[in-house]
């Protein structure tokens, strides 16, 4: 179980966060003595520390929060800069990792507001910072894309609109390949009816 949920030498503590959810920290409830008995997961002693804070039985994912909260209590001073993102799969996994960060500083205790990274509202700053780390192929097509204010669409239907957009780049793009191909084969064909050669 702790593989699951540790972080990995240079691996920055919010993409952890986020491995640590999709491994499921959110369904294993631990009192805070289990939690202490899982030893050193983010390598950052001020998280371990407050991870087995507190006697409640919480979800793992709760104390993950909680303890990236107490060791960093202002967003700020989370120093995050991926840089840029190369594939479409990089860039839901930079927008997902903005939730996680959106989760933490959000209210912990309201449950009204969600802590799965994937039903968080993406809000424009988390697009503009998504959109200024694209490449450059993709940037200008990206930031023309829009939303009314307090209507904006979770990370999960963002996520959803980013497959379909680079699917539908991909396949405009195997279309122009294969229309491609076929025109040089049919002059290739021309020219050999004519006896040119090649």
């Amino acid at each position: 179980m702790r593989k699951d949920f540790s972080c990995c030498p240079g691996e920055h503590v919010v993409t952890w966060l986020l491995q640590c959810w999709d491994n499921r920290a959110s369904s294993l409830e631990l009192e805070g003595k289990e939690a202490k008995q899982l030893g050193f997961l983010s390598r950052e002693g001020g998280i371990d520390k407050a991870i087995g804070k507190g006697a409640p039985v919480l979800s793992l994912w709760r104390r993950l929060l909680s303890a990236m909260k107490e060791r960093y209590p202002f967003k700020e001073d989370v120093i995050y800069r991926p840089g840029k993102w190369t594939t479409m799969e990089k860039g839901i996994q930079y927008l997902r990792e903005l939730a996680v960060l959106e989760v933490i500083y959000g209210d912990l205790d309201n449950e009204q507001l969600p802590k799965d990274p994937d039903e968080v509202q993406c809000t424009r700053p988390m697009w503009r910072k998504l959109v200024r780390n694209a490449p450059p192929s993709c940037a200008n097509s990206l930031a023309i894309l829009n939303w009314k204010d307090g209507e904006g669409p979770t990370v999960h239907e963002v996520a959803s609109q980013l497959w379909e957009y680079e699917e539908s780049i991909s396949s405009s793009f195997v279309l122009a390949v294969e229309k491609l191909s076929q025109e040089v084969v049919s002059s290739h064909s021309v020219g050999c009816e004519m006896g040119e050669s090649f």
